[in-house]
């Protein structure tokens, strides 16, 4: 029987548990890569300014730490594209695992690098390289877990589906913001000798808890058809042609590339959402300190609010089955703009509680729009080039609003006096860029993913 026909007559129920299987794997995969990606960001805003860039201006360091910081966002696009080439010719199992073994391997590293007392400027250097492993992997690895949990599930539940990958974001940024704020509990000295190295080099532990998860799960069905369906149609047209036709690669990038219109509606639909995400995770962190809130008690704020978040990604997935990708995506953006004001003052309260109603507020309007990102990228493009196509997207939407946003965030800050008016007003530019985006690119609720197309 061919993978097409094994597709169409597999029972209900089987496929139902399979694609929780899926949906359970991708989600905790996610979480350990995040865990791993988005540990970097606390330490960034807490930790690298004074252990790599010391003896600076305060905010200078942390221009200088979020420049680091950045480049893992701009190596995002090139694991998406790698990753995305080979996943789509070889298929997303495999490439999962290994993005995953190479997210796990740089960041044990990274707790190993010397500080500035002891290697100078080569530490910062080190920390970058490893910080490009660290994108290149997590690019690799958003557009395998999104597209197993969106080709294993029903056409109506496929943004509930995906919406667990990008669960994964807060999962994982609870993790490890809890477990830094523990180490942070350490006096000042310890802490920035050894504390914050601690919960790097425990990415080996979650490393084989991963792969132990990965090797688990089935390939894509969807992928698998798709594949055979393509492969039978060329060696159909070899055969009348008379010649060699079917031994003609065809490359995923080059596919996507012929609709570059797709390519950048979608990446820039996608841009505020992660610049609002990352200005939580660093910017915000870093703003509630200066103004004398304890360093561990925001840690946590901050932990407890995206714990809170996950719920919300979840029901902004299930929403945009309901009622659609965009509707859900703008209706977060529009609450975003009109929620960044009072965020400010609560962040500058040198409150606890009032700090963490700040996160938890912001990360939930966020969580409405994070929750339906995955579909609504994932489903813009053919089966054949969708690895390629939907982790190129995403990827270029991080860089673009993530990668150099906590820099230019605190360099309008530092430049304005300290103002937050500055900021507000650059994130709410960025945010309306994205809604007039999504307001350009088609609805991809309803498209079908069989159907094999560029």
């Amino acid at each position: 029987m061919s993978q097409i026909s094994q597709l169409q007559s597999m029972d209900v129920a089987t496929k139902r548990k399979e694609a929780r299987t899926v949906i359970a794997s991708s989600y905790l995969g996610s979480t350990i890569e995040y865990y791993d990606f988005l540990l970097y960001a606390t330490a960034a805003a807490v930790v690298f300014p004074k252990v790599f860039f010391s003896g600076m201006d305060d905010w200078v360091g942390v221009v200088a730490a979020y420049g680091t910081f950045a480049a893992g966002y701009v190596a995002r696009p090139l694991g998406g594209v790698i990753f995305g080439h080979f996943g789509d010719k070889l298929g997303r199992k495999g490439m999962l695992i290994v993005s995953m073994l190479v997210m796990g391997l740089a960041s044990a590293l990274i707790g190993l690098v010397p500080g500035a007392s002891v290697a100078g400027p080569w530490g910062a250097v080190m920390l970058v390289v490893l910080r490009v492993f660290q994108g290149i992997a997590v690019g690799g690895e958003w557009g395998g877990a999104a597209l197993m949990a969106l080709e294993h599930s029903e056409s109506g539940k496929r943004g509930f589906a995906a919406s667990f990958v990008n669960a994964g974001a807060p999962s994982g940024a609870v993790l490890g913001t809890l477990i830094m704020g523990a180490f942070s509990a350490l006096p000042n000295s310890q802490f920035l000798a050894w504390g914050w190295r601690v919960p790097f080099l425990l990415s080996f532990v979650l490393l084989a808890v991963g792969m132990f998860v990965r090797l688990k799960v089935s390939e894509s069905p969807i992928f698998k058809a798709a594949i055979e369906q393509e492969r039978a149609a060329r060696n159909a047209d070899s055969g009348l042609a008379g010649n060699n036709s079917a031994g003609k690669a065809v490359i995923p990038l080059l596919q996507v590339l012929r609709r570059p219109k797709t390519l950048i509606f979608t990446m820039l639909a996608g841009a505020a959402g992660f610049a609002l995400q990352v200005v939580l995770a660093t910017f915000a962190v870093t703003f509630a300190v200066s103004k004398g809130a304890d360093r561990q008690g925001v840690l946590y704020a901050f932990a407890a609010a995206s714990f809170i978040s996950i719920a919300f990604v979840i029901l902004g997935g299930r929403l945009s089955d309901k009622l659609g990708r965009r509707p859900v995506m703008i209706g977060g953006l529009v609450l975003f703009i009109a929620y960044l004001i009072p965020m400010f003052q609560l962040l500058s309260s040198n409150n606890i509680l009032l700090v963490f109603v700040a996160f938890t507020i912001g990360l939930m309007i966020h969580s409405t729009l994070f929750g339906p990102l995955a579909a609504f990228v994932s489903e813009q493009f053919g089966t054949t080039s969708r690895y390629t196509g939907a982790s190129l997207g995403y990827q270029l939407a991080t860089l673009l609003g993530a990668g150099f946003t906590p820099g230019i965030v605190a360099q309008i800050f530092k430049d304005s006096g300290q103002d937050t008016g500055s900021v507000v007003f650059y994130l709410a530019a960025m945010s309306v860029v994205s809604i007039i985006f999504i307001l350009l690119t088609r609805e991809p609720k309803n498209n079908d993913l069989q159907t094999v197309r560029p």
